[in-house]
């Protein structure tokens, strides 16, 4: 199944207004003027998913909330960088978000669940429609939606499949992969995208090109990369997974998430991980992968900070962390 191997799928537009600057040039109150354009084509859209959208000025955020939102991958890194003049829309279960004075104005996504890149984008281009019948947004006939940076240019897209990969990774073929993958438009990358490494055996894998090719072919060319990602991967598990080693190893990560009373970030993602392999490869039946996808997310340590609501030590934070996935497992 094309879900044991990936998690989630994400589908992001950017647009830019055209009476405005990019947001690089934009002053404080050209910033605030965005927002509210934004905000009012939110409201003024009549559809039923406008009333779903909270509104929050990332400049009200502490760290820690700010941070848990680029752990769940509903905003970028630079996006919290600097949260003066920046703003976020996001829906009540987090599948829709819209960053307001990112790189560009506006950066809409859509994330789904598993493979599901058409599904993905149909909601982004609705949601994208909506906005447009309200906001005049910068676009030229012969380049496209105008963005800041120019490998964006065309269509705006950046579409992507979240990825577990662990035994592609365990056999060292992940460079060779990603060597071939540049040659196809594509890139892989760690789960929180460009510039990270690559924990719990999580990929990112995405388009690279925008100009010149349609949102369709752009959406057809990944989806056939990651369907053969599966097949290989796949292939990859049957031969990792009928290890002696390998399956002592599973058996030991879930014996140890069941029972440890400390656990670090990067021990949880890895035993976390191997007890994924396990569930996909039927030697673990009681617990789910759906489970575990949670958890991956949930022991994130701004994110567990957040969800405690009060301040941790590192210590503190790996003990709170053991206890949540004793609860869960």
């Amino acid at each position: 199944m094309s879900n044991d191997v990936v998690i989630s799928t994400r589908i992001r537009l950017a647009r830019n207004l055209k009476d405005f600057p990019f947001p690089c040039k934009l002053n404080s109150q050209g910033r605030e003027k965005v927002i509210e354009k934004v905000r009012d084509a939110v409201k003024k859209s009549n559809s039923p998913v406008a009333s779903d959208f909270s509104f929050i000025r990332m400049s009200e955020l502490t760290s820690s909330q700010s941070v848990s939102l680029v752990e769940k991958r509903l905003v970028s890194p630079e996006f919290i960088s600097d949260t003066d003049g920046r703003a976020l829309l996001i829906s009540k279960d987090e599948c829709f978000s819209i960053m307001i004075n990112e790189e560009d104005h506006i950066r809409l996504q859509v994330i789904t669940k598993g493979l599901s890149l058409e599904q993905a984008y149909d909601t982004a281009d609705k949601l994208d429609t909506l906005l447009d019948e309200n906001l005049d947004f910068a676009f030229d006939e012969k380049l496209g939606y105008l963005t800041q940076c120019p490998t964006n240019l065309g269509t705006g897209m950046r579409a992507s499949v979240m990825l577990h990969l662990p035994a592609l990774e365990k056999s060292r073929a992940i460079n060779r992969i990603a060597g071939n993958l540049s040659k196809l438009g594509l890139t892989i990358r760690g789960a929180h995208g460009e510039g990270t490494e690559p924990k719990g055996a999580l990929y990112q894998l995405s388009n690279q090109v925008t100009l010149g090719i349609s949102e369709k072919a752009a959406i057809e060319n990944l989806k056939n990369i990651t369907e053969q990602l599966i097949a290989q991967e796949n292939q990859a598990r049957e031969r990792l997974c009928a290890s002696i080693d390998i399956q002592d190893a599973i058996s030991r990560s879930l014996g140890i998430l069941r029972s440890a009373l400390v656990i670090s970030h990067d021990e949880a993602l890895k035993l976390l991980s191997n007890v994924r392999l396990g569930i996909v490869s039927k030697q673990i039946t009681d617990v789910s992968s759906e489970t575990i996808d949670k958890l991956m997310l949930a022991v994130e340590p701004a994110t567990l900070t957040v969800a405690l609501n009060k301040n941790l030590s590192a210590h503190d934070r790996d003990i709170e962390r053991a206890k949540l996935i004793r609860a869960e497992l």
